[in-house]
């Protein structure tokens, strides 16, 4: 008989199993600023600290929301797909507004979007477009500088769901 105490761990390590690419992910010991879930289900939740325990990437590029060339940090969202092993499917990422967007696993390039945590060296408050902020490196590709991509340029993002 399995003990009641017990029973989350072995619940916690079958769905290790399951989800390979997620156990290693940091966990969460601040405030979350990502949920990540499949198929509805969460999986992941991430602090600032985390994320930043990630792969880090950055780039400079200029925004139509913005002044200027700005310097974006974060992690490439093909990168964080490929640690969590995700090689299909759509994700959908919510807004803490609601607003929310698809995009197919299969359209996401790793020179392409990163989830930016910092701007110019600081980290993004919710009143400016943070806590995460999807970014493209607008000036680097013309297929970045597209009504899709602006639109996929979603801020204030904390939560993506995987869609097998």
């Amino acid at each position: 008989m399995i003990r009641t105490a017990s029973a989350p761990a072995i619940i916690l390590a079958i769905l290790c199993l399951a989800l390979p690419g997620w156990a290693d992910l940091p966990r969460a010991s601040g405030p979350v600023i990502l949920t990540i879930t499949k198929n509805g289900e969460e999986t992941a939740a991430l602090d600032r600290q985390g994320l930043e325990g990630l792969p880090v990437s950055d780039f400079t590029t200029t925004t139509i929301w913005t002044d200027g060339p700005q310097t974006f940090r974060g992690v490439r969202l093909a990168a964080l797909l490929e640690r969590l092993e995700v090689r299909d499917g759509t994700l959908s990422l919510v807004a803490a507004n609601g607003y929310a967007i698809r995009i197919a696993v299969a359209d996401i390039r790793p020179d392409g979007a990163l989830l930016a945590y910092q701007r110019n060296g600081a980290p993004m408050s919710l009143r400016d477009k943070g806590p995460l902020w999807l970014v493209y490196p607008y000036d680097s590709d013309p297929s970045f500088r597209t009504e899709v991509k602006y639109a996929n340029s979603i801020w204030q993002l904390d939560q993506i769901d995987i869609i097998p």
